[in-house]
């Protein structure tokens, strides 16, 4: 067991638990008699005695080490929530004083410039750019952005003149003063904490408002709207940072302890026959408008069966196919060795590249290409040594080499004996 857990654990809790791991321990001991030290938590020191073993194993420390980068939610991994009070009714004296308490310098805060005086400018907090989310939209909290913080935008000239009332700002706490409720901005990087550095800081558009900066009234709705909640990659994200392994998960269930889980069981396979399972579900509608010549519609059930599986060889060859019908050879002949190299057993895959191979090479030998003619015969004979199509045309070709060789040199044997004949009669 991880012993520095253990101790911080009966710290908070007190002989108590204590007691009670030992009653786990020992599987007839009772529990300890007398008044439980906390009753509110009574229940909870059942559940931590009973899972001891699972709480305080030394697996469940994380192998990614912590840094400020891995605090920062990735970007489209995980959803980002507007503050819980935005959907509870919690008096504006307290959102302040919430507000006050968590804010901390080098957090980034948006609002719009209500003034601009000539040691700086004002601005209303509407929003949390970074830091602890907190429902300030309605509070009215001002804060002063010095002329000092305010980068210029040319050699010469005053920075304020940039800017104007209403514009809405990003910025970084620089100065917080808790017990008068004041801030202080600054539109300088250095301001940021490092890993926060790429932050756009100054005037920006509705467009850098953050994600959770609208109008939801409902969590759930909130929650849906987020595309990072719906992105598949988030769960292997989070557990990435958290240094788990998603093929021996962690789990409080006993019954998940077990280390014989097939590979099948994980959500990785899970997820790659459901797709497949969809792909072909394409595919089959494609094929079908395929029969009744609608090549368009079956083009587009194909590519959307690859864009659901991109590996799936069953949309390969079904593509290769009407490519083949359209006269894109080469396209054809790309989806079929495709195909083949995921699956080298799919007959047709294997059939349907050897017949286009010998068409291609047909059309390359009618361009008097023999030589690439010859090679796209020679590669459909070695992906079969049975295709009789392939090594008949490839005779064939040969012949008709051997011929044209023939041929030209008996022209430069004539031509020679020619000029021979020339020379002898001068």
């Amino acid at each position: 067991m991880d012993k520095d857990l253990v101790r911080q654990s009966l710290s908070y809790h007190g002989p108590t638990l204590l007691s009670l791991l030992r009653c786990e321990q020992h599987e007839h001991a009772a529990p300890p008699p007398g008044k439980e030290r906390n009753v509110n938590n009574v229940e909870i020191q059942h559940f931590i005695a009973r899972k001891a073993d699972l709480l305080f194993s030394l697996s469940w420390k994380s192998n990614t080490p912590e840094n400020a980068d891995s605090l920062e939610p990735s970007q489209g991994y995980s959803a980002v929530m507007p503050p819980l009070e935005q959907f509870m009714d919690v008096p504006n004296e307290e959102k302040k004083e919430l507000f006050f308490r968590d804010v901390e310098r080098g957090d980034v805060v948006i609002g719009k410039i209500s003034s601009i005086r000539d040691f700086g400018f004002f601005v209303v907090l509407l929003a949390m750019g970074s830091g602890i989310l907190r429902d300030i939209t309605t509070l009215e909290i001002n804060a002063l952005c010095p002329v000092r913080d305010v980068p210029s935008q040319s050699s010469h000239g005053d920075p304020l003149s940039y800017y104007q009332i209403g514009d809405p700002i990003q910025a970084a706490v620089k100065d917080i003063d808790r017990y008068h409720e004041k801030l202080t901005l600054s539109l300088h990087k250095s301001a940021l904490p490092t890993h926060m550095s790429s932050v756009k800081l100054g005037v920006i558009t509705t467009d850098d408002m953050p994600d959770y900066y609208n109008n939801v009234n409902n969590y759930e709705a909130a929650l849906r709207q987020s595309l990072a909640f719906s992105n598949p990659s988030t769960v292997e994200s989070l557990l990435g940072k958290l240094g788990l392994s998603e093929s021996n998960p962690p789990s409080l269930i006993r019954g998940l302890q077990r280390e014989n889980f097939s590979d099948q069981d994980f959500a990785a396979s899970l997820r790659k026959k459901q797709s497949s399972s969809w792909a072909l579900k394409c595919v089959k509608l494609g094929v079908d408008y395929f029969k009744v010549g609608r090549h368009v519609d079956a083009m587009n059930e194909y590519n959307k069966a690859l864009e659901i599986d991109a590996q799936n060889v069953e949309a390969l060859v079904a593509r290769g196919a009407l490519y083949a019908t359209k006269g894109s050879l080469n396209k054809a002949i790309h989806d079929f060795e495709v195909a083949l190299e995921n699956c080298p057993t799919h007959r047709n895959a294997r059939k349907y590249l050897c017949q286009t191979l010998v068409e291609r090479g047909g059309q390359l030998e009618e361009e008097d290409k023999l030589l690439n003619a010859e090679s796209y015969y020679s590669k459909a004979l070695t992906i079969d040594k049975t295709f009789t199509e392939a090594e008949e045309a490839l005779n064939k070709l040969r012949l008709c080499k051997q011929s044209a060789l023939r041929l030209r040199s008996s022209n430069i044997s004539l031509r020679e004996q020619s000029r021979a004949n020339s020379r002898f009669g001068k």
